[in-house]
């Protein structure tokens, strides 16, 4: 990807995340706790798979 298609494609994807954050904070709000939710059930899994081979 060339530099300026980078740049284009981070503002355009910077700038739909300000649009949603304005347009519909509880949507927006509800998609970050499911993605914090998600990350800290992925750690829950890796602590129990090492939990389990310590067994």
């Amino acid at each position: 990807m060339t530099d300026v298609a980078r740049k284009t494609t981070v503002f355009l994807g910077l700038a739909f995340v300000a649009y949603y954050l304005v347009t519909q904070p509880e949507g927006a709000a509800d998609a970050v706790r499911g993605a914090i939710d998600a990350v800290v059930q992925a750690a829950n899994a890796i602590i129990r798979f090492f939990s389990a081979l310590a067994e």
